[in-house]
């Protein structure tokens, strides 16, 4: 510390502070100046003070150091005085670099309340991201905003990167996305531990499916993938795969029927019947023509539009003509005169 200001005043507890005391204050004082809480332009002055909190915190909770440090004061950690160098050995005595905050901080909150701390949103989205700022120390914290401006602390270097996003498909039911539903899905991901050890975790996601999603929406829960030391977690994605239903194709926000009928329907008329998606039995009558491009259009009969409840898509009708294997000689006779 450049300025050696006195632990106690540091966290501003008494001298006899007990380690409830020192904990407390060294809680709200690491949560006030993280440099992450504060903007752009008063960052450095916040990241000399995280600095400081931790620096002063490292040691009175430490009963060695502390010991050292209330004899000797600054001079005794750093091995200039009898009983000082408490880390490094040698005349090198006690060093705390800018890692050396972050490790504190992290060791002290663990690697999986930092949600709750900084405000993170509900599920999927996480705010406060996990993976480290690199320079060879394994962080709970992110990239810390501009730590990458502190010149000579600990080899900083710029936002930690994070891993690609992994993209998983959503298999839904025609009916799934016609009536809506929730979609429950088990991960397995690779978590820090509060020691920096990866352990796999298990965890539940939720979707809640929305009436008329298309094939291709996509669903992001940020930060829910693996973690990796010095890296942001990667996020999840799922996109929705429709699958095959027996009677219906989808076009966009109609569904298409494809009804078998003979020549003579084609011809002289028909009726359809048709279980539609919404349940209901249709008697459809068809007293055109059917050409191989006619369509019947049933309105109000396809999938739901999600950004307009309560409206509908169409329902089509396209049709296989399935033709006589073979005729008689009176029967083309008779064709030829009809036609």
């Amino acid at each position: 510390m450049a300025t050696e200001r006195d632990y106690y005043e540091v966290l501003g507890v008494p001298r006899d502070a007990d380690e409830k005391a020192l904990k407390k204050a060294y809680r709200k004082l690491a949560v006030k100046y993280h440099p992450d809480k504060h903007p752009e332009k008063d960052k450095k002055a916040a990241e000399e003070k995280f600095k400081e909190v931790n620096e002063a915190f490292s040691v009175l909770s430490d009963s060695e150091k502390r010991k050292v440090y209330d004899q000797f004061g600054h001079a005794g950690l750093k091995g200039g005085m009898p009983g000082g160098g408490t880390e490094g050995g040698g005349g090198g005595g006690f060093h705390f670099g800018n890692e050396d905050a972050f490790r504190v901080f992290s060791s002290f909150f663990g690697g999986g309340g930092l949600d709750g701390l900084f405000g993170g949103g509900g599920p999927g989205v996480t705010r406060v991201h996990v993976g480290g700022p690199g320079g060879g120390f394994e962080s709970f914290m992110g990239g810390m905003g501009g730590m990458g401006g502190m010149g000579g602390m600990g080899g900083m270097g710029g936002p930690p990167r994070k891993d690609k996003t992994v993209v998983s498909n959503l298999n839904c039911t025609l009916e799934d996305l016609y009536t809506g539903t929730t979609k429950k899905l088990k991960v397995t991901r690779q978590r820090l531990g509060r020691d920096g050890s990866l352990r796999p975790e298990e965890k539940l996601l939720e979707i809640s499916v929305r009436q008329g999603w298309k094939e291709g929406t996509k669903v992001t829960f940020e930060g829910e993938g693996d973690e990796a030391p010095g890296r942001l977690a990667a996020d999840l994605c799922f996109v929705v795969k429709e699958k095959t239903h027996p009677r219906f194709t989808r076009d966009g926000n109609d569904l298409v029927y494809n009804a078998r009928i003979t020549l003579k329907e084609a011809l002289c008329g028909t009726t359809v019947d048709v279980v539609a998606m919404s349940g209901k039995r249709l008697r459809i009558p068809v007293s055109d023509v059917v050409s191989p491009s006619y369509v019947k259009v049933v309105r109000g009969e396809g999938m739901p539009l999600s950004k307009s409840p309560g409206t509908y898509g169409d329902l089509k009708i396209k049709f296989t003509v399935v033709y006589p294997t073979r005729l008689s000689a009176d029967q083309k006779e008779q064709l030829r005169r009809i036609l």
